[in-house]
């Protein structure tokens, strides 16, 4: 009994220890940063305290504060056209008879594989001023506010399709028939029992929304032209006029409707914890050929418009001159030293592999520690919420105050600035909390006795961990590194202040070309990101695929 106590303790020690040296890289990396942020928008240029000043001055300046109201009026009208489209479009694959459901899934997620720059820059090439279908009679206003919001919505649309496709997969077929019974037609039904069972998820995707559109830099700084929003302000008092303490004032206030849809998010999951019971019935799709039309129209005309923007920034990237050489050259893949040439792409490929295998081997570890561990429960605590923080930080946000906290002398790990160290670290904290999620989820359907088990035969932690957690797990780790090694070949704006000329990445090397005009080496940068997180994305279908058709296997103690 006494040796079964000692080694209780052990392991509590060893998983104690392990969790508050990772707790401390957490706050070093997310705590510190935004600490030393908001400090530094107190003081002026000369590094004099001046309080709130730079806060007034920029609300006072009409040309700052507008800022303000573009943002806002960019990301409400966003907001508002992405959730009813991305409600249509999952309503259509989960309430409908529709064929191709599984190529319309797919084609939805296409734009999350390009950095935002690129939805900008196929838009430029399909309704520019040499646009196709300008040529073809259809002209519009790209460069301003309709511009913008085409590329948000283009941006913002897949997560919102995604939260709403698995908010109406998982219904109660009895709700609908007892409706049906009662001589509910099919616009009450949906009113009275559909938006009600999906209320929560929709306010939450509206929040998500707002705040992916708000906080966005790639398609203002392509279609923005005079429309200035607070993504690209930031960009300009920091870059263009080095007024560091002014661009730490943009980032307060980038981070407001980032806090709004966290609070949303931890509202709506308080509120929308009910389970399905186990009496439910799945849902009977009734045969309507009217409905169904109707539905694979609406599905059709938005896979049109995505497999539009794709074949066209892949063509335009094969096109010597467009529209006035059509030529089909490979030139265009041959890049100008200057914006980081393909060395841009292979840095982009070596800082994505490392973030997805640092950024899952720590989440995995870090939340496993939350769910299964035994450190004391403050700290636990402490975890989830570093872990959920990230969730209310815009990228620009993390990648001024990196800046601002890496670039200091004083600092003792001052040395990472500059290298891949730092943008590894950048993305890991963006992207954090989807991961912690992810992998929150598939522990917590563990059975809590494995641990308790293994304990009880003076098993150790570690290898309960590897022979069992992480086989079980692996699903949940595959897709974890797969989120992680996409989102960092398309990020920009956690980078774009942070990134070295030693060591630089496609997507800012994609901005560089769309500040030279060189729209179509830019095109030719955004197929390889494109192509590589496709690739990837098929391994993973693969993995799971693989993982899936084997027999369930535990692991042995």
């Amino acid at each position: 009994m006494r040796n079964r106590l000692k080694f209780f303790s052990r392991n509590t020690l060893v998983q104690s220890t392990a969790m508050s040296i990772m707790t401390a890289v957490l706050i070093c990396l997310i705590i510190l940063p935004i600490a030393v942020l908001f400090a530094r928008s107190l003081y002026d240029t000369s590094g004099n305290y001046i309080g709130f000043l730079n806060f007034n001055k920029y609300l006072s300046t009409p040309s700052m504060s507008s800022t303000v109201t573009h943002s806002v009026y960019i990301s409400s009208v966003t907001m508002v056209i992405s959730t009813v489209l991305g409600y249509g479009y999952a309503y259509a694959l989960t309430r409908t008879n529709i064929r191709g459901k599984r190529f319309f899934r797919y084609i939805a997620l296409i734009p999350l594989f390009m950095p935002t720059m690129t939805h900008g820059i196929g838009l430029v090439y399909l309704l520019g001023n040499k646009g196709l279908m300008t040529m073809l009679g259809l002209s519009v206003e790209l460069y301003g506010p309709f511009g913008i919001i085409l590329s948000e919505v283009i941006y913002t649309f897949p997560q919102a399709y995604m939260m709403l496709y698995v908010s109406l997969s998982y219904s109660d077929g009895r709700l609908h028939e007892a409706s049906e019974t009662l001589g509910a037609g099919p616009v009450r039904r949906f009113f009275t029992v559909t938006l009600q069972d999906t209320k929560y998820t929709v306010v939450n995707t509206m929040f998500v929304c707002f705040t992916l559109a708000f906080t966005d830099f790639g398609a203002p700084k392509v279609l923005g032209g005079n429309y200035n929003v607070l993504a690209t302000d930031i960009y300009k008092q920091v870059i263009g006029q080095f007024n560091i303490p002014m661009g730490a004032v943009v980032g307060s206030f980038l981070i407001i409707p980032a806090l709004l849809s966290f609070m949303a998010d931890r509202f709506t999951q308080s509120r929308n914890s009910g389970t399905i019971s186990s009496r439910a019935t799945q849902l009977k799709i009734r045969k309507s050929g009217a409905r169904d039309a109707f539905y694979f129209i609406f599905c059709s005309l938005i896979a049109l418009g995505i497999l539009m923007l794709l074949g066209i920034i892949t063509f335009s990237a094969f096109i010597k001159n467009w529209p006035y050489n059509l030529n089909f050259v490979l030139t265009n893949f041959k890049f100008d030293l200057s914006t980081g040439g393909l060395k841009s792409f292979t840095d982009s490929l070596i800082m994505s592999a490392i973030t997805a295998a640092a950024g899952t081997a720590f989440v995995f570890v870090y939340t496993y520690f939350i769910e299964k561990g035994r450190p004391a429960k403050a700290l636990k605590t402490t975890g989830k919420l570093l872990s959920l923080l990230p969730m209310a930080l815009p990228g620009l946000v993390i990648g001024l105050s990196y800046i601002l906290f890496f670039n200091n002398p004083d600092n003792p790990v001052h040395f990472v600035y500059g290298t891949v160290v730092i943008l590894v670290a950048a993305n890991v904290v963006h992207f954090y909390s989807v991961p912690y999620v992810t992998a929150a989820s598939a522990l917590k359907k563990l059975d809590g006795e494995i641990e308790t088990v293994s304990e009880s035969m003076n098993v150790g932690g570690a290898k309960t961990f590897f022979r069992v957690t992480l086989p079980i797990c692996m699903p949940a780790v595959a897709e974890i590194a797969m989120y992680y090694f996409v989102n960092s070949m398309v990020t920009i704006s956690a980078l774009v202040f942070i990134y070295s000329a030693k060591f630089p990445i496609a997507s800012v090397a994609i901005s560089n070309m769309e500040d030279a005009g060189n729209y179509a080496k830019a095109a030719a940068m955004s197929v390889l990101i494109i192509a590589t997180n496709v690739l990837v994305r098929s391994l993973y279908e693969l993995i799971i695929y693989k993982l899936r058709k084997r027999p369930g296997k535990a692991g042995s103690l």
